[in-house]
């Protein structure tokens, strides 16, 4: 029996975030019934310390009180202590701990030695730099820094969601020469019908209309382009709206934006906050004229892959991350002035033959590169290499 062990996401059939995803479907669609799978769940609830187990998944709840930015490096730590035990408690061999982000940091390159006497395989996933990330002061992201540095040190192999990403990785910890590998994210091709009831309701609620608008989805972090990406379309000339699917509640950031850009007195540009209905989101994606996306730090980003998979014509920001993912299946534009703006008036003179094309090529790409199906036989032989089959 091959047994993996996952620490990182807040757990198995969890609806948070890209990892959350990521581990649901990794498992979902992993056929091999000689691999079991145990994720540690981050549980705010210090009464349930339970063991739950769910579609054969066994899912410690692991107790940590909210405790801001810190409360998922608490999560990690007493994951990781928490499975230390089990391990040797239930004589598990065969065993690989992937470690979802490099949170752990220096301890963990004291806990590692213990954990490689066992046996255990130790996989780390970095997912994108979070030393880049704008919202984090100075000294934290220095801690990220060397929180990132120990971990793949003290890793026997580092899985890397971008190609961009590996190349890093490669080149900045050339010394420790750790083997490293590329596997994506995955998304789902879907067959969605038109608008339902529910997403007319949604969409007569903030009066948004089919082809009348263009999207964004995702947080509401500056590393994002949010202030970027309004500046230029305020200035267009479209007379389409940019919708916002973003939590923006009590978000100092926001108001920040408000001030330097003056959005609200633009009727075109619409908060919707969070939309966590997945089948308005589709909907929402499929039915506008193009989806902006402008993620500048990370890997392979999830709201990328799922724009691809359903809207036809998308538009990047030029980072490295989303030429890799996007190739000539979508339009970009940089940080420069009139850049964003320029490819929106030209989206605006698209006829429905333009606009049909980027939707046929970007589905393509998710073909060729990013289904579950490619991304799980991947993890497949990753884990037959580093376990006994």
């Amino acid at each position: 029996m091959k047994n993996i062990i996952i620490i990182g996401s807040r757990g198995y059939e969890k609806s948070y975030g890209g990892w959350e995803t990521f581990v649901t479907n990794l498992i979902n669609n992993y056929d091999d019934k000689n691999t079991k799978f145990y994720v540690a769940e981050l549980n705010h609830n210090k009464k349930n310390r339970n063991i739950e187990v769910r579609n054969g998944v066994t899912c410690p709840q692991i107790y940590v009180p909210k405790q801001g930015f810190v409360t998922m490096f608490t999560f990690v730590v007493k994951a990781v202590l928490y499975f230390k035990k089990y391990i040797k408690k239930e004589k598990l061999d065969n065993v690989v701990m992937y470690i979802l982000g490099c949170r752990v940091g220096p301890l963990f390159s004291i806990i590692h030695r213990s954990l490689t006497k066992m046996g255990v395989k130790i996989v780390i996933n970095p997912d994108g730099l979070e030393w880049k990330r704008e919202k984090w002061a100075w000294w934290i992201k220095q801690c990220f820094k060397i929180s990132e540095r120990t971990m793949i040190k003290s890793s026997d192999y580092v899985v890397c969601d971008s190609k961009a990403i590996e190349n890093y990785v490669k080149n900045k910890y050339k010394k420790y020469n750790k083997p490293t590998t590329f596997i994506a994210y995955g998304a789902y091709l879907k067959d969605i019908k038109d608008i339902d009831k529910k997403t007319k309701v949604f969409m007569d609620k903030y009066d948004i209309k089919k082809r009348e608008y263009y999207l964004i989805v995702g947080r509401f972090v500056p590393e994002n382009n949010y202030e970027l990406i309004i500046r230029e379309f305020m200035k267009s000339n479209t007379d389409k709206d940019l919708v916002i699917v973003s939590n923006v509640e009590k978000n100092k950031f926001y108001d920040k934006l408000r001030e330097k850009t003056g959005f609200e007195k633009d009727k075109r540009i619409k908060f919707v906050g969070p939309v966590y209905d997945q089948e308005i989101l589709v909907r929402l994606r499929k039915n506008a004229k193009g989806y902006i996306h402008g993620h500048s730090a990370g890997g392979t980003n999830p709201s990328l892959l799922e724009a691809l998979s359903i809207t036809d014509v998308n538009i990047l920001y030029n980072a490295v991350y989303n030429e890799e993912v996007g190739e000539d299946a979508a339009i970009y534009f940089s940080n420069e002035e009139g850049s964003l703006c320029k490819q929106i008036e030209k989206i605006e003179k698209f006829k429905s033959k333009e606009q049909t094309e980027y939707g046929k090529k970007a589905k393509q790409r998710i073909i060729d590169e990013y289904t579950w199906k490619i991304v799980v036989t991947k993890y497949k032989k990753l884990f037959d290499k580093l376990l006994k089959k």
